[in-house]
């Protein structure tokens, strides 16, 4: 890597899942020598996840990549204008615009989308049909860790789901998208709209939502182009 290029990645999960998921992904970004922090959500409220995130990014050496999966993506488009990102990068991930959250861009699915398995919400919180977790989230995730996955579920707060972006950082910093090409929570062509949107630079790979569990050496190569891509002004 070159003195500068952005040696720093953070990592943000999206909702029902925590940081773990990011394990492989984290594995092959350490030995190519960067310095990785994952951020733990409480995937609460998106001020508190953006809260947490900036913290993470203020701690990071240098410039830093900020990467968002799922949900993750509202949190890194609001949390991305920090003056220390570099770059954002979306797998398979929410990209709002300004005055957009996940329950806005989820409002109208298309004809024939895969509608995922969400619970009616208990005490403001959300989760997923634990029978059905593997097929709509994780179908080419090994089937123990899939049921694991489901098993070790995070609570989303309802209030996360309709928090809305002010200031999106796709607008103000360069940006990458892989898109999942199996997804079965968001739409492949929603994912497709919102990169070209977002004007992001653009792989698209087979996969489930959890593409970065999956296929952690795509995820971590679109992230390692991000961060070699993009020099400090």
């Amino acid at each position: 890597m070159s003195n500068t290029a952005a040696k720093s990645v953070v990592l943000v999960h999206g909702g029902f899942v925590d940081g773990s998921g990011w394990d492989g992904v984290y594995q092959i970004l350490k030995k190519d020598g960067y310095d990785v922090t994952i951020v733990q959500n409480p995937t609460t409220s998106l001020a508190d996840d953006v809260a947490v995130t900036k913290r993470a990014i203020a701690a990071a050496p240098g410039n830093v990549i900020l990467v968002g999966h799922s949900y993750g993506g509202v949190v890194v488009s609001e949390a991305g204008t920090d003056p220390k990102v570099a770059a954002v990068v979306y797998i398979a991930a929410f990209a709002p615009d300004a005055g957009e959250s996940v329950s806005t861009l989820i409002a109208n699915p298309p004809p024939g989308a895969s509608v995922p398995p969400i619970l009616p919400p208990v005490d403001g919180f959300l989760m997923l049909d634990k029978d059905k977790f593997a097929a709509s989230f994780a179908a080419d995730v090994r089937p123990s860790l899939a049921s694991f996955m489901a098993d070790s579920q995070v609570p989303w707060g309802v209030a996360a789901l309709e928090g809305k972006v002010t200031a999106p950082a796709w607008k103000v910093k360069s940006s990458w998208y892989l898109v999942a090409s199996d997804d079965k929570m968001i739409p492949p062509p929603a994912q497709r709209h919102m990169a070209a949107r977002a004007q992001a630079t653009v792989v698209e790979v087979p996969g489930s939502h959890a593409v970065y569990v999956s296929n952690p050496g795509a995820v971590a190569k679109l992230i390692e182009q991000a961060a070699t891509s993009v020099v400090k002004n």
